[in-house]
């Protein structure tokens, strides 16, 4: 098993077997908090060989700097079919965050298992924004 891609992004689609990802990143700032982050999404693409046939559990975690969870853990499976060409199989998965709740600024983590094992965690730095002044008036 190989992870190819695990990231946050704006927006993930899948089309006729084509991961497409749109504006990846791992920095958000919020000019107060509680803040709501509209909407996100985690991409995944995991390659399997043929030999690795058989369901994967997954699970997807989202916690603070402390541990604590940001939202429930997303649970699922990857499956691999066996027998073929070419001797592996790439499969997708995408999980769509909507108002996710961030109490504080701080480091965050996206937390990905597969299989019962911890394979990858992507960081997540939530800033405070800085209040930008109105331009000065010119002087008369």
């Amino acid at each position: 098993m190989e992870i190819e891609i695990f990231t946050l992004c704006d927006a993930a689609t899948v089309d006729n077997g084509k991961l497409n990802i749109l504006g990846t990143f791992d920095q958000i700032t919020a000019p107060r908090f509680p803040m709501f982050h509209r909407h996100c999404a985690v991409a995944l693409r995991v390659r399997f060989e043929r030999i690795e046939e058989g369901r994967h559990p997954v699970r997807i975690s989202f916690v603070n700097a402390d541990g604590k969870p940001v939202m429930p853990s997303l649970s699922g499976e990857l499956g691999a079919p066996g027998g073929g060409d070419p001797p592996w199989v790439c499969q997708h998965l995408i999980v769509d965050l909507n108002n996710t709740r961030f109490e504080a600024p701080g480091l965050y983590s996206i937390d990905l298992a597969i299989d019962g094992r911890q394979e990858r965690s992507l960081p997540l730095c939530v800033g405070l924004s800085k209040s930008v002044s109105p331009p000065a008036e010119p002087a008369v």
